[in-house]
């Protein structure tokens, strides 16, 4: 039985979990923000929350799989809670998401804005703002994160075959930079040294503004804020032009992360042209080469899909060899999810679900190396990195690698938050491993 307006105390506590992409992230910090600003109060991890929030996503079947798995776990764990489920999933089968046992709220992301209203009115409360006294206009909920992730757009107009995206997030459309400048100094003040700039089409930002761009809302955030680090989170292969990688050396100098999120999704020019993908394998090379001359050192991720509907033999050989080709940091690899609403669901084409895992589990042999290489190749070089947690001291470089300090200085005062230039020493299989380079400014 959940909570009531009898059970719940004055300031009802509220847990929020978040499943998928960065976008999520940022629309969790903005829903518990909303939700402190009226009243309520992040449970602590071991705390059992008034209200239990899944921010979902549903870009795979196997996501929807997740949300389910969540929601019934959170109902067996706090059986008094509210359970909402909220996001993708919801908004692409508001009537599956509702019917599951376990949920008393659900909420799509055409409402998720209205998230405390909703929350508030199922508890029986007045969602009043500033009930706690603080100023609506200050501090921002960073989750727990030393990074904090802000939406510069969202939708998308591509279309992809494959893609639910443009159905759970709409058209596309960008956020003022007037107000992203205004946001990072937010989670600046309460904390946040990165701030990772998300959205569906970063590259297409701005083009339904007047006189805005990606380079410039980036070279504005840099200008008229103190963000230590800020990061790209995901760009096209065509949108990755001259004019855009001159921040890093210009006015990104050591403060615009050198990691590029560049999907693939496949090496074939026939099976991307069925994606409805807008570049060639040959076209997409071009662009990490450019990444590459422009900026020294630039660790490049990728997503891929497996087993796409009508791959040929031949057709995923191609992949694969781009694949091993491009020498990634890393590589994402997602057996193709039929997505009801996408085009390539109707496709007649589609392979045996065995010849799709097995494709999957050969390109993630290749990520596996890949992975493994490009940070073998960073050893005995020095990086700064943003600690995320204490004992042992664990964070991410400005390359996007999870690296571990093995020992060093002042040992045993806290690291987390602060950056530090290190050495790196070593690769353990899975994280790099550290040594203090020199006292910084943060320590």
């Amino acid at each position: 039985m959940s909570k009531n307006a009898t059970t719940v105390d004055a300031a009802p506590t509220v847990a929020i979990v978040t499943h998928g992409c960065k976008l999520n992230t940022a629309d969790s910090q903005r829903m518990a923000t909303s939700l402190i600003h009226h009243g309520y109060a992040i449970a602590d991890a071991d705390e059992s929350p008034d209200v239990w929030v899944l921010n979902s996503c549903t870009v795979t079947h196997v996501a929807d799989k997740k949300a389910r798995q969540a929601i019934s776990a959170a109902r067996r764990k706090y059986p008094e809670a509210l359970v909402v489920a909220a996001g993708c999933y919801v908004e692409r089968d508001p009537e599956t998401v509702a019917t599951l046992a376990g949920v008393d709220l659900a909420i799509p992301n055409t409402t998720k804005l209205n998230a405390v209203d909703l929350i508030s009115e199922r508890l029986g409360l007045k969602a009043t703002p500033c009930a706690d006294g603080t100023s609506a206009d200050t501090g921002f909920m960073l989750l727990g994160r030393s990074r904090a992730s802000v939406k510069i757009q969202e939708g998308c107009d591509q279309v992809c075959a494959y893609c639910i995206v443009p159905t759970v997030r709409g058209r596309e459309r960008s956020i003022p930079t007037e107000e992203i400048v205004e946001e990072v100094r937010r989670l600046i003040s309460s904390g946040a040294r990165e701030v990772v700039l998300t959205g569906t089409q970063l590259g297409s930002y701005g083009f339904d503004l007047d006189g805005q761009n990606l380079s410039s809302m980036i070279e504005a955030v840099l200008d008229e804020t103190d963000i230590d680090r800020l990061r790209v989170s995901s760009l096209q292969p065509l949108e990755i032009m001259d004019g855009l990688l001159e921040l890093w050396s210009s006015a990104g100098a050591d403060r615009l992360c050198p990691h590029f999120h560049v999907p693939l999704q496949a090496g074939s020019d026939r099976v991307l042209s069925t994606m409805r993908r807008r570049y060639t394998g040959g076209e997409y090379l071009k662009s990490l080469e450019r990444v590459r001359t422009a900026i020294t050192g630039a660790a490049i991720t990728t997503d891929v899909i497996a087993g796409f509907p009508g791959e040929t033999d031949d057709e995923f050989q191609q992949t694969v060899e781009l694949v091993t080709e491009a020498n990634y940091a890393d590589v994402h690899i997602f057996p193709y999810s039929s997505r009801p609403g996408t085009s390539a669901a109707h496709f007649d084409d589609h392979l045996d679900p065995s010849l799709v895992a097995e494709r999957a589990a050969r390109l993630r042999e290749i990520g596996t190396v890949s992975f493994a290489a490009f940070r073998r190749g960073l050893v005995g070089s020095a990086s700064r990195v943003l600690w995320e947690r204490d004992e042992p001291s664990v964070g991410l470089t400005d390359s996007y690698v999870r690296t571990r300090l093995v020992s060093g200085r002042r040992t045993g005062r806290a690291r987390m938050n602060s950056i530090e230039e290190v050495a790196l020493t070593g690769f353990d299989g899975k994280v790099m491993l550290a040594e203090p380079l020199m006292i910084g400014p943060d320590f």
